[in-house]
Formats: C-alpha cells, structure tokens, sequence
C-alpha cells in the first residue's frame, strides 16, 4: 500500500485517542481552559455521565470571533511563546478543542470585553462558518454525544455514576489549586458541587476534602536548591483506605507522579499500616526548565531533571513536620468513640490494618526464618557502644514486678497539666486511664510502648555506623554498567548501613560486608533491589526500610504486653515517654496508641450539656 498523508479528521481523531480518554478528560482540558482565560467563576453541567452532554462556561477573556477559526485548529494556541521549556500555563498543546470537536458535537460561543459575541461549531471534525451569537463575557463551550464519531470507544466507557464521579473528582483537583475561582458542577441526578471563592487555600482544601482535615494536618513548607514545598499532610492517626485523596501540584498544575506517590508512602513508612495512606494536599514550586510537563498529552505525567532532590525533600519536610508536631490523636477517633456509646449500630473502624496486631500472628515469626533470631541477637559480637544503645531501648526502668493497678489517690494537680494527664486505673490490663484537666484519655499500653521501643531503636541504629558481618567468600553481582557505577556512587552510605561494597571490574560489584541484622539475607536480591531504586530515585533507602522493618518487629515482640498489670507510677513514666517521644501518636503498625475524649463530650453523653 503507498504513503498516504492521513485526513485532518483522521489526524484529530488519533490525537483524541490520547487527549480524550473518557468524558473527565474533556471536563479536564476545558476547564483549565477556563482557568487560563482568568476566569473567577466556572461552572460546569453534565448530563449522562458527559457523555450526553458537558457544558462549561466562564467570565474569562473571551475568544475574539476572528480567532474561533484557529481555537479549532490543532497546535493553535495563545499560552505559549518561543520556549517549549518555559511552560506557565494548564494548556499549551492546542490539541483539546480540535480533538474534542473530532469525536463528537462541539459548539463554541465567546465573547471578549470589547468585542462581539460569536459562536462557531464542530461535528465530527467538520468546521461550520463562524456566525453572531449573544453572549455575555466569556466562553461557553458545550459538548454533546460524546464518542458518537468513534462509537468503539464507547464499549469501553463504564457506567453513568462512575463517569460522573471521575469529573467531579477532577473538578476537586483542580479546585485546590486556584482557590479565588468559584467552581459550580451539576449533573443530570440533580446533585450539586459548589466550591465557593475561599481566598485562603486552606479554606478551599476544607471545602474539598472536608472541614475536620485542617485539625487533623500539618503545615509543610520548605526549599531546597531552588525546589520550593508547601501542603499539608494528616496527622498519622487520621489516614485512608487509598491514596485518592493525596492532591499534589507541580506549578499549580494537578499531576499523579509515582516518584512523589512513592515519597509521600516513605516519608510515612514508620507510622502508618501498609494498607493505610495519607491524606495530603502538597504543592511544588519550581523554574519551569527543571521540569517537563510535555511527556504525554494529557499532561498529568511530570518528570523533573533532579528527581532525588525533589524526593528527598518531599520526605525531609514531611518527616520534619511529624517529629515537630509530637504527639496528636485525629479528632475523629474521638467522634467515633462518642457514636459507640450511643444506641444503634456503630460504624467504628479501626486505622489500623483489620488483620489484627502483627506482634499476635503466629504464622509471622515462621514466615521470615532466622529474621527474628537475627534481629536479638545480631549473629555477630556489636561494634562498641551500639549494643548499649539497642538494651537501653528495650530498658523501661521498673516493668518486671508489676502486678497492681493505679490507687485512687487524688492526681497532683501539676500532673494534670500534662498533655496525657495522670495515669488513674489500668483496666482489662491493656488499657491505662488518664485524666487531665479538661478530658479523659485511654492509652493502649502494648501499642504506646512498641512505639517507644521503635523510636529508641531508630536512634540507635542512626547514632553510628551499623554493626556488619563479614563475608567468608564475596558475592559477586553482575549488573550493567551503568547499575555498578551507581551503587559504587553510594558506595560511603551503604557502608554506614553496614552493607560493604566496591567495584569487581566492569559490570559487577563485589559484597564483602552484610549488615549483621539482617542475618542470611539474599544478598544479590537486594544489591539488585537497591539499584532499581538509585536508577529511579537516586536514593538507597531500601536498605534503611529493611532494618527498620526489622527493628520494629523486635520493638513488637519486646514491648509491654497486653495482660501486663502496671504500678502507677510505671503508667505515668509510660504517658511522660510518649509525650516526649514524636509520633507516638500511632504505634508502628498504624494503630492508635490513644484515644482523647474531652469532657464537654462526656457531659452531652449525660446530657448535660
């Protein structure tokens, strides 16, 4: 068959395959069209899911009739000058509109401050004249039989309900990040999403993600090299079941970036289940040429020139915040309590993983062979200082002789004044009862020591070089080139890790050194496991999550144990650690180590109030 140069419809029908996924992806591109233009209020109506018809109007600029023509046209745009690498603008394709007018009925009525509304249509990739048209100032544009043009595509579109969700779910998005434009969405199920003008980008992540997430988040903001971060992310007991309610921007521009997914999930490694997320509202700001926002069409892919630098700063500032903020509970744990007591089912659920605690699974200790034994007793004699380090985290000062409970001696007055307050029963021999001033607060002692015992061994393991073993024969790995010269790169830090490394001619590395932790491990697997992840994040935290992991199964098996009676005083020494310990918060599996009830709520449960 010769060449052939494809039809302009041919031609806008393949770039819509990528543009247009689905009818979010349309609600996508014409509002931050909208947003573009200057727009303070958009709305945004739907019928059949968006595939019936998407109906998006703004105040913004407007289209002068003369250039409605070209709006249609592909690679026409206003947004970009000469420099594809100085991208400061949502659009900048100029794909959208024709690859939108391709597949189905477009129609665009527009109308600039000082000019005359006109309206021009598209239907099926044919352009109509551009004719008169009433109109306010600004653009409306209105999209009808979505996919009729291609109608295969539309066996691959789910359900009415599902498409809906999927453009309200970008509206929230987008909404975040432009929180003194008022966005409006209403669908043929006669529901209504209005974000009003917030002003203060706080207020608009309340009105997106819900009025208790500012109490339940922390304040992030911090630089490196050029690379600016500000957010918030939730406290480490107020989590979710998924990641659908992490936002993050690059340039105020709504990305899904699995190198910040991926540092989001480290930076809270220590304090949340595997199955438990963040919620997150983070936004990076940065010189548009460290960046390319140009990888795919729909422009939610990033890749940034320095991808190390901008993970570790994502996990520094997050990690930060944590160890700053001390010690919180999520004021839904109390809500949640409140509706327990109360007649009626409850709808409690635990943050924590519903598998229950991993220190109580018998088939844990036999799934990993040799870990746990190696983890107590290092397998080899520690380097000096560190084993004093490692028995002090397990030391908890008079724990072996307990067997009272708390008396019920009036607490000092002073002691009220701590955050916990003072330890006043201990009951199911678990539980400490505290009181303070002004609420009541029930400690799960298991949980609240593993954490302390966690945090201990942490800091032994960071305060110097980690104990090794040598390796009888070196095992020689072979990797490419290019993976050899990037672990001989880390080669300093992954020796602080007690991992010996260097360089066994081209394309291989020799391990002479394992740290002693992680008694027989599978050493090739995890020099290869370290290099995929320096290729892709330019970091070796791999092996650090490794030992940590290790560390905490050794902070669950040596902590307190539930049935465990404790004296008094022993209680309080536990809730004066936790308050001084960060993130004692959670336990290391995600579970709340405290629930705080405040006394205002005790009194509406007696109805005093």
């Amino acid at each position: 068959m010769p060449i052939r140069q494809l039809s302009e419809t041919m031609v806008n029908q393949i770039a819509a395959g990528e543009v247009i996924e689905r009818p979010a992806s349309v609600v996508k591109e014409l509002v931050e069209n909208a947003v573009d233009a200057g727009a303070t209020r958009i709305e945004i109506a739907t019928a059949g899911g968006g595939l019936s018809l998407i109906r998006v109007t703004d105040d913004g600029f407007g289209i002068a009739a003369g250039e409605l023509a070209l709006a249609v046209s592909r690679h026409c745009t206003s947004k970009l000058g000469n420099d594809i690498h100085d991208i400061r603008s949502l659009g900048f394709r100029g794909e959208a509109l024709p690859s939108i007018g391709s597949v189905s009925r477009l129609s665009i009525r527009s109308r600039t401050a000082d000019g005359e509304a006109a309206e021009i249509t598209v239907e099926g990739g044919r352009v109509s004249a551009v004719k008169p048209a009433g109109a306010n100032r600004g653009t409306a544009v209105e999209v009808r039989d979505l996919f009729y043009a291609t109608p295969a595509r539309l066996k691959f579109m789910k359900g009415e309900r599902a498409e809906a969700s999927a453009i309200a779910d970008v509206i929230r998005r987008i909404a975040i990040a432009f929180p003194n434009i008022r966005f409006t969405l209403s669908g043929s199920d006669r529901s209504t999403l209005d974000f009003t003008t917030a002003g203060d980008r706080l207020k608009r992540i309340a009105q997106v993600m819900g009025v208790e997430f500012p109490e339940n988040s922390l304040a992030i903001d911090a630089a490196r090299e050029g690379v600016r971060l500000d957010g918030h992310v939730s406290i480490p007991s107020y989590s979710r079941a998924n990641a659908l309610q992490q936002y993050v921007y690059v340039n105020g521009r709504p990305v899904r970036d699995r190198l910040i997914a991926s540092a989001i999930r480290g930076a809270f490694a220590d304090t949340l289940a595997r199955d438990r997320h963040a919620v997150a509202a983070l936004f990076l700001s940065l010189d548009p040429a460290l960046v390319d926002v140009n990888v795919h069409p729909a422009k939610a892919d990033v890749r940034f020139r320095d991808p190390g630098l901008v993970r570790g700063l994502i996990v520094g500032a997050i990690r930060e915040a944590l160890a700053g903020a001390g010690i919180r509970p999520a004021s839904t744990g109390a809500a949640a309590m409140l509706g327990a007591f109360r007649a009626g089912p409850t709808t409690y659920g635990h943050p924590g993983p519903s598998g229950g605690h991993r220190g109580y699974n018998p088939a844990f200790r036999s799934a990993v062979p040799g870990v746990f034994d190696a983890a107590r007793s290092f397998q080899r004699p520690l380097a000096a200082g560190f084993a004093e380090d490692v028995q002090a985290a397990f030391d908890t000062g008079p724990l072996d002789s307990a067997d009272a409970r708390a008396g019920t001696d009036e607490p000092a007055p002073e002691a009220l004044g701590f955050q916990l307050g003072a330890a006043r029963a201990q009951v199911h021999e678990n539980y400490i009862v505290a009181q303070t001033g002004d609420s009541l607060v029930i400690v799960d002692q298991h949980a609240a020591h593993e954490r302390l015992v966690y945090e201990a061994l942490k800091n032994a393991l960071e305060a110097r070089p980690m104990p090794a073993q040598m390796l009888l024969l070196p095992t020689i790995v072979d990797l490419s080139e290019d993976d050899a010269e990037r672990l001989a790169r880390h080669a300093d830090t992954l020796k602080r890790f007690g991992l010996g490394i260097e360089r066994f001619g081209p394309g291989a590395v020799a391990v002479r050194e394992t740290p002693a932790m992680l008694g027989e491990a599978n050493v090739e697997q995890l020099v290869r496991d370290l290099a995929d992840e320096i290729a892709e994040t330019d970091t070796v935290d791999t092996l650090k999550e490794r030992l940590h992991a290790i560390a905490a199964t050794m902070a669950c098996h040596g902590s307190v144990r539930s049935g465990r009676r404790l004296l008094p005083d022993e209680m309080n020494a536990l809730l004066r650690q936790m308050e001084a310990t960060p993130g004692s918060g959670t336990c290391n599996h995600g579970r709340p180590t405290y629930i705080e009830l405040k006394l205002a709520d005790i009194e509406r449960l007696f109805g005093r109030r």
